[in-house]
This record gives structure tokens, C-alpha cells and sequence, in this order.
């Protein structure tokens, strides 16, 4: 299978695609369906098609930090873009053809926005996407490792699989040395009739703010969550959603980007308010450490993290990266249902090649 990468206005062919995982998965290809038809996915989904990949020369298909969002009845999953210090990469997109278990096809990368080279990229990350009144909002991470001279972008459009039509907005949140927050890992959500951006990685944690005009934050910045316990504060990529009476904030604690020796895993709390204070099982507040784990390493994937979820057929779905113990720690997705137990606090089943839950 052929791919064609977009990349800064032109276009580099990836020659073929080799070895994609079909990963395994409690989902059936009668569960499947088309979309909209059929009874709705449950547990760990059976990706197939490109769900990343990465072969030296070959194909460059980069799946880390994944956003999950649906235009209509069309998932999108956006994600960080090619690493490359000499073409820095822009935000890469795919979309499944069927359902959220795909089959999921790439479609390259928006461009790079110019202003974005200030601050060092070699490419965009963690992006985050929500719709308002029929208008997609990219909000997204320009920023290099280990660094807080960074800003949050924003970039639109009506059209999300035509990457020419994503018109770019600018920096609309940024941070510098000397900022105790890191002005990265964006997250929208709505509550009532106000819109938050959540965001923020290691210094002091996890931060919210209101967000005005789905473009200017304002007001107060408001802690949300800390990982005290990993110096130097191991946590990022935060992401608020509703469900029943409930308010849940997600978040990765300790380290990727190392393959499979990447410490990655997802921790959880819940609060009766968008803006917390969020606690865990236990009432431990998250701004202190606390944080049920909610994923961690299942089977062959290691670092389990960036969770993003999105509501479908009255179930809600999470879809987050891993790194493939398998593959020699190449980055891939999983898309799996959120359960949930009878106090209301969500789980994951364990599905084929799972393994088997601790004891």
C-alpha cells in the first residue's frame, strides 16, 4: 500500500508501507460494520490499516500524542508530527474509512506555520481538536525538549481532512524560562456555556484557564494536578471530560519517549467541577500527587499515555499511543472503550494480547 506524506506545501512520497500491525483486539468484524450500523465497539479495539509505523528511508508515519474526534460520522485521529531537526514536521493526520478500529488511513501533515521556528521545533506536538458551531479548532505545541520557551497555536477550518484548508491563527498562549508552567499539551473543553484550555508539562503541573472567543485565555491560572513523587514534577497531557454527574481529569505521568523503556502511564481523578479540585479513589487531590492509574503497560505496550477521548453512540472511547515491544518500540495507537465500575470511575477491560491484570 502506497503513502503519501504532506509535508510544508509539497509532497515526498513513502514509498510502500511495510509491516502495519493489525493489533489484536476484543472488537469483531461484526461488531464493526459500517459506520453507524451494527451494535457499538466494546473493550480493546482491533486497529487496522495505519495505526504507525516507522521503517528507516521508507515510511516516517509518527503516531505520538493522538486527538480523537469525529466530523460527522468520520474519525480523525491528529498526532505530533515527523521528527526532523532540518524539515521540522507539522501536525500529521489520519482518518478511518469504516470505524474507530479503522481501517485508518494517513494523510500527511499540516504544514509548519513560520512563526513556530522561533521557538526551536523540530515539529509540533500534542495536538488537541474540538468543533464549535461547524468550525474545527487545532490547538497544538510548538516548543523543544526540555524547555519551557514554548507557545500554544491555533489553527481552523470547516474541512479537516483538506489539509490545504487549515487556515493558522497564531500563538495564543506562551510561556518562557522563568514562567512556572510549560505552555504545551493543550486541552478544550466546554462546560455550560464556557470553554477552558487545560495544559501544561512538568514545572508546576498541570494548569487551566478560561478560555474567551476559543482563542484568548483568560482569568486566573488554576493548578489541577502535580506528580510530587518523579522529580522534576513527571506529569503532562491533561484531558477534562463529563461523564454522568462527574468531572474526570486524565493525565501521563512520568516519562516518554524512550521506546520501550519508556515509564509512561495514565492516572486519573474526578470532581464535581470542570476546574477540580480533582481527587482520587482515595480523596488524595491531584495537585498533590494523587492519581488512580488508570493504563499502564498492557502486553506488548509499553508507556501507554496521551489519552483523548471522544463520545460515540452513548459510549465514550479513549484512544492513546504506546510504544510496541513487538516492533523494537516503534510508536502505534490504540483506540479502547471506557468502562466503568459501579462508583463511576472508569476502567479498561483487558483484551487479547493484553495480558493479564495484576493481582
Amino acid at each position: 500500500m502506497g503513502l503519501t506524506m504532506r509535508r510544508a506545501g509539497r509532497r515526498v512520497p513513502a514509498a510502500a508501507v511495510l509491516g502495519l500491525a493489525l493489533v489484536a483486539g476484543s472488537a469483531t468484524a461484526a461488531d464493526a460494520g459500517p459506520r453507524g450500523h451494527g451494535k457499538p465497539l466494546s473493550g480493546k479495539l482491533a486497529m487496522t490499516g495505519d495505526v504507525g509505523n516507522y521503517v528507516a528511508g521508507v515510511v516516517d508515519d509518527p503516531v505520538h500524542d493522538p486527538t480523537l474526534f469525529l466530523d460527522g460520522k468520520t474519525p480523525y485521529v491528529f498526532s505530533t508530527g515527523v521528527l526532523n531537526p532540518d524539515d521540522p514536521g507539522g501536525i500529521f493526520a489520519r482518518r478511518s474509512t469504516g470505524t474507530l478500529a479503522g481501517p485508518w488511513q494517513s494523510l500527511g501533515e499540516i504544514p509548519l506555520p513560520a512563526w513556530t521556528r522561533a521557538y526551536g521545533v523540530q515539529h509540533l506536538w500534542a495536538p488537541h481538536v474540538v468543533e464549535r458551531g461547524g468550525v474545527f479548532h487545532l490547538y497544538y505545541s510548538a516548543s523543544s525538549f526540555g524547555t519551557n520557551k514554548s507557545a500554544i497555536g491555533l489553527a481552523t477550518t470547516r474541512t479537516p481532512g483538506d489539509l490545504d484548508s487549515w487556515v493558522d491563527q497564531g500563538p495564543i498562549l506562551t510561556s518562557q524560562p522563568g514562567d512556572d508552567f510549560n505552555a504545551i499539551d493543550p486541552d478544550v473543553y466546554q462546560a455550560g456555556g464556557t470553554w477552558y484550555i487545560a495544559f501544561g508539562s512538568f514545572w508546576s503541573g498541570i494548569k487551566v484557564q478560561e478560555l474567551e472567543d476559543m482563542r484568548t485565555p483568560v482569568g486566573p491560572r488554576t493548578s489541577l494536578a502535580s506528580n510530587p513523587v518523579v522529580p522534576p514534577n513527571a506529569i503532562e497531557n491533561p484531558q477534562v471530560f463529563r461523564h454522568g454527574g462527574w468531572w474526570y481529569l486524565t493525565a501521563s505521568w512520568d516519562f516518554c519517549c524512550q521506546g520501550v523503556n519508556s515509564t509512561y502511564k495514565t492516572v486519573v481523578g474526578r470532581s464535581k467541577s470542570p476546574t477540580g479540585p480533582f481527587v482520587d479513589r482515595s480523596g488524595d487531590p491531584m495537585t498533590e500527587g494523587g492519581g488512580d492509574v488508570l493504563l499502564s503497560r498492557r502486553g506488548n505496550q509499553v508507556g501507554t499515555g496521551a489519552l483523548d477521548v471522544v463520545e460515540q453512540r452513548g459510549r465514550t472511547y479513549a484512544v492513546h499511543h504506546y510504544y510496541d515491544a513487538d516492533a523494537g518500540g516503534i510508536t502505534r495507537m490504540q483506540v479502547r472503550e471506557v468502562e466503568w465500575d459501579a462508583q463511576g470511575w472508569p476502567f479498561f477491560s483487558y483484551g487479547p494480547g493484553d495480558g493479564q491484570p495484576p493481582a
